[in-house]
This record gives structure tokens, sequence and C-alpha cells, in this order.
């Protein structure tokens, strides 16, 4: 059984004391690819020596995170422009919209989600959307690069039923973590009503632990969790859950 972590910090300091034994423990549970959207300029260094560290396993994106996205997000977007353009990413990310801690620099993470996008448009990679409370707004920048080929996943997410389906017919993935095992969680009803064939797993690890981690640190090998519950909500095994939402992530990135 092969899965990819299509979202994960691993680079982050909650690793820095067990990094090496964290991706061991993944890969005997068969997670053979570890996907890694990037935060600012501050957290490109230590994304950058993971990638190196685990070459081919720990694969990079470039992005400004939304919630970095302050008074100086253009410098800070130039600068990463020109880290893009020395190194190979495999996606624009992590951008978006968030609105749920500070709606004052809203104009600001828009501007930065649109020049963002016209990034992974000019190099054929496919974008990772961070939205919270703002799909909306999310919609509004992906409607405008209508027609010019543009994928991705919404990370995470938390929307409602119709706004699945409309991130389907926009060939967006819906990215797939630890809330699905949560009580009460909609998200079963709104994969089994989308398909199988629109969804990525991903743990956005050190955040967002499944059932029965949940509220303990996030690690990729609990995407096995997250598979479990999936197949559970599909009807299938595992395996052919493992199998159909690998070839989905392979497909959009290009793995």
């Amino acid at each position: 059984m092969k899965l990819a972590d299509t979202h994960t910090h691993l680079y982050l300091p909650e690793f820095d004391a067990d990094r090496d034994e964290m991706i061991n423990r993944a890969s005997a549970s068969g997670v053979v690819k570890f996907l890694m959207p990037n935060i600012d300029l501050g957290s490109v260094k230590g994304m950058m020596e993971a990638a190196e560290r685990y070459k081919d396993i720990c694969l990079p994106m470039i992005g400004l995170h939304p919630t970095s996205v302050k008074d100086d997000f253009r410098e800070q977007l130039g600068e990463l422009e020109m880290i893009a353009g020395s190194h190979d990413f495999i996606a624009v990310g992590e951008i978006g919209i968030d609105l749920y801690w500070d709606k004052t620099h809203l104009k600001e993470q828009l501007e930065s989600m649109k020049r963002q996008v016209s990034w992974a448009v000019e190099n054929k990679v496919p974008v990772v959307v961070h939205s919270r409370e703002a799909m909306n707004e999310v919609f509004s920048v992906l409607n405008g690069f209508s027609g010019s080929g543009i994928s991705g996943v919404l990370h995470a997410f938390s929307g409602t039923m119709k706004e699945a389906e409309k991130a389907a017919e926009m060939n967006f993935m819906l990215g797939i973590g630890g809330p699905v095992t949560f009580k009460n969680s909609l998200l079963p009803v709104i994969i089994k009503n989308v398909g199988i064939s629109h969804i990525i797993l991903e743990t956005d690890s050190p955040y967002l632990a499944p059932v029965p981690y949940r509220g303990r640190r996030n690690e990729s090998s609990y995407l096995t969790i997250i598979n479990r519950k999936v197949s559970e909500i599909f009807g299938i095994s595992e395996e052919e859950s493992a199998e159909i939402i690998f070839e989905n992530s392979c497909r959009l990135f290009n793995l």
C-alpha cells in the first residue's frame, strides 16, 4: 500500500527531536512521498534542508501563507519568486485567504493570492490553497483564472457540499485530513457525494491530528488512520482506497 502525505510541515521545530524516526515510522506504514508547503521567507531554509536530507521523498513547494501576509508582503513575494527561479518546486503553496484571525489585510491577501496563482499558471504547477472563513473570496480569485488550466487542492477542506461540488467542477481536489475522523464532522457525507476521484489525503502535521490522537502532535504515519476512515466511507478496502487516492495525488502533483 502506497500513500502520499500531500501536506506536511515536517520541517518545523516540533519535529527537531525525532524527525528521522517520524519519517521512518511513516515510511514503514506506506507513506512514500511527503509534500511540504512553505509558510514564509523564514521557513524556506528548514524546508529546503529537509528536501535535501530526504531527497526525492520530501518535496518542497514555494509560497506565502495568508496569515504571513503583512505590510511587507510584496517584498516577501519578490524574494520568494527569486528563490522559485533557482529551484524545482512541485507546487505553489501554501497560499490563500484567512479571515478567521484577522480581516485587516484582506486586500493584501487577495493581491498576494492572485500574484501567486499567476506563478503557478506560468510554471504549469498546481496551487495548494488555504481557506478559512474565506471560501467566497478564494473562489473569486480562482474564477479570475478560468481557462488558464490552473489546478490544485483546497487544503484542509471545511466548506459546504455546494462548495465541494464547485471545487470539483473547477478541477480542484479536496484535501482530507484528521477532521474527517472527528465526531459530528460533515466531511464523510460531503466526500461520499463528491466521489473518491476528487480527494487527496494529508496530515497538515504537526497540526490537526486524527482521532484517537486529536489534540496531540500530528505526524505522517497517522495518514493510515485517515485512509482507513475514507475506505469505510466509500465501503472499499484500505488498499483500494490508498491506490485510488495515491493515483489522484500523483496526477495532481506530477509525482
